[in-house]
């Protein structure tokens, strides 16, 4: 055999060895075998290493000491991204690395809703993010943030709409934020704003109003009667006289029966007790509740009080002694039942 057929020869083993090692390291599969994806969490002061043993932990690869090979060659080692990452089946180390690199991490979809206070928001907003509810909740509390958006502390959760959104995982609270103030601007959108205006509201009063709404009735089909109501009460200069703004204000969110000693609770959110909405809403209400408000039905009751059944359905009038009837009514039926 020829020097130059020997030459050739070598080459072309050490071309194929190459071409192994290469498909071997860089474009076989290395992820996990199945038809589902896996997700993994990157902190953003995790270090490559730490990287590696998320991945092993996650059980994600099928040969870690490949994956380093490559993640090193594409420096990844020294540029680690904090975020969430989903790896889909059949992913090789060059996609792996790549998409890791790159911090393309997949958003997630956010539900902001059920929610009573700002505290309440910081924890659940937790769950979902990075940061921790401490961190969220310093940061929904300090006034200055509910300032510089036109805010106080009392009102400031009128600009969380509630809804399903898609964010990342690293999102801060200050992001978080300033995407709600978006998410808020395009909610009220002209023709909402021109609805309350004709009703006398800002966007805020309509939230506030959306709230006792929502604490009064789960029956959609009547939020806009109830809404009517408490405009109705709001624009003769009436007391709300909104029993839910009595458990806000008592703080015992177990009470299932509001009492005349109840009634006398002082605070600026017994609406028994002060004419006018209260300072701030008493809970985050369903977009039903809101639609309910910006759509009210226009009628002329002053009143109404649930129906003496488990339906969570009310009745309503127009004059006080129909009302005491309806609230009368009510009443007998709870003795019946014994709830106190």
């Amino acid at each position: 055999m020829s020097k130059i057929l020997r030459a050739g020869l070598t080459i072309a083993v050490i071309a194929g060895l190459i071409g192994l090692y290469l498909f071997f390291h860089y474009f076989r599969s290395n992820n996990f075998k199945g038809s589902e994806s896996k997700t993994i969490y990157i902190h953003s002061d995790a270090t490559f290493d730490d990287v590696l043993q998320i991945m092993k932990d996650s059980n994600v690869l099928k040969d870690i000491s490949t994956f380093r090979t490559v993640a090193q060659l594409r420096n990844y080692d020294t540029s680690v991204k904090p975020g969430k990452y989903i790896l889909k089946p059949g992913m090789n180390n060059q996609q792996i690395a790549g998409k890791l690199r790159s911090g393309d991490q997949d958003p997630q979809k956010v539900t902001i809703n059920n929610i009573r206070m700002i505290s309440d928001l910081a924890g659940k907003a937790s769950r979902y993010f990075e940061s921790d509810s401490i961190t969220f909740l310093n940061y929904l509390k300090d006034p200055e943030v509910a300032a510089s958006l036109g805010y106080n502390q009392d009102n400031f959760l009128t600009m969380f709409i509630p809804n399903t959104y898609e964010m990342f995982w690293t999102s801060t609270p200050e992001s978080f934020v300033k995407r709600m103030k978006k998410e808020y601007d395009n909610f009220w959108t002209q023709d909402r704003i021109n609805k309350l205006t004709a009703n006398n509201l800002t966007p805020t009063e309509a939230y506030i109003i959306a709230s006792i709404v929502e604490k009064e009735s789960n029956y959609t089909p009547e939020k806009p009667v109830i809404a009517g109501v408490y405009l109705n009460r709001l624009h003769a200069g009436e007391r709300l006289q909104a029993d839910p703004t009595v458990v806000f204000a008592m703080g015992d969110f177990s009470i299932q029966r509001v009492l005349y000693t109840h009634l006398k609770t002082d605070s600026p959110y017994n609406t028994y007790l002060n004419t006018g909405l209260p300072p701030g809403p008493i809970c985050m209400p369903s977009m039903a509740s809101l639609e309910a408000v910006i759509n009210v039905d226009k009628h002329k009751y002053m009143f109404f009080c649930a129906r003496p059944d488990n339906s969570g359905i009310h009745v309503f009038a127009e004059t006080y002694q129909e009302h005491l009837k309806n609230a009368d009514n009510f009443s007998k039926w709870l003795n019946s039942l014994n709830i106190k």
